[in-house]
C-alpha cells in the first residue's frame, strides 16, 4: 500500500463489478482494515444527482463505507454536506478483498436502505435480483445474497444496526 497521507488515511481505488464487469471504480480513503473489515470514505462518486425518492445522493454527500472479506454485504453511511447523516444503503456483495490499493466487491443487485431515524427501512432492487439469473447460475451465491438481506434488514429494524459499523 503506498504511503498514508498526513491525516493517517491512504488511497484505494473502489471497483463495484457486476455481472463480471466494472459498473464504477472511484477513489476513497482507506481508514481502517483489521483483516475482517474494511473502512474507506469517499464524496459521492455519481456525475449526477441520484434522487430515488425517499433519499437524494448528490455532489456534496460523503460516504463511510463499511465492507467485510467473510460478510455478503457492505454498508454505506451517507452524510450530507453539512455532516447530516441521511441514512445507510446497504448493497448485497460478495466478500471484499482488498490487493494492494484496489477494493474489489462484487454487487449481487439486492439493496437495503435504512433512513437516519431508522423508521425507513426499505429492501430494494428485489426484480434486478430475480432477473440476474444468480439463482440459476450459482443458487449457492444466490441464498447467501438472500440470506444477507435478511440478515440487513433485522439488524435495520432494530437498535442496534449501527453497532455493525463499531
Amino acid at each position: 500500500m503506498s504511503a498514508n497521507s498526513a491525516d493517517g488515511t491512504a488511497p484505494v481505488d473502489v471497483v463495484l463489478v457486476k455481472a463480471g464487469r466494472t459498473k464504477i471504480r472511484y477513489p476513497a480513503e482507506l481508514l481502517a482494515d483489521d483483516g475482517t473489515r474494511i473502512v474507506v470514505r469517499a464524496p459521492w462518486a455519481g456525475d449526477t444527482v441520484r434522487d430515488f425518492g425517499f433519499v437524494r445522493f448528490e455532489a456534496g454527500d460523503v460516504f463511510t463505507e463499511y465492507y467485510w472479506r467473510d460478510r455478503w454485504y457492505s454498508v454505506k453511511e451517507v452524510r450530507d454536506a453539512s455532516g447530516a447523516v441521511k441514512g445507510w444503503y446497504c448493497d448485497i456483495t460478495r466478500p471484499a478483498t482488498l490487493t494492494g490499493t484496489e477494493l474489489v466487491v462484487e454487487d449481487l443487485d439486492l439493496d437495503l436502505w435504512r433512513s437516519a431515524d431508522g423508521r425507513d427501512v426499505r429492501r430494494l432492487d428485489e426484480d434486478e435480483f430475480a432477473a440476474s439469473g444468480l439463482t440459476e447460475a450459482d443458487p449457492e451465491a444466490a441464498a447467501a445474497a438472500v440470506a444477507a438481506l435478511d440478515t440487513l434488514e433485522a439488524l435495520a429494524l432494530g437498535d442496534r444496526f449501527t453497532d455493525l459499523l463499531t
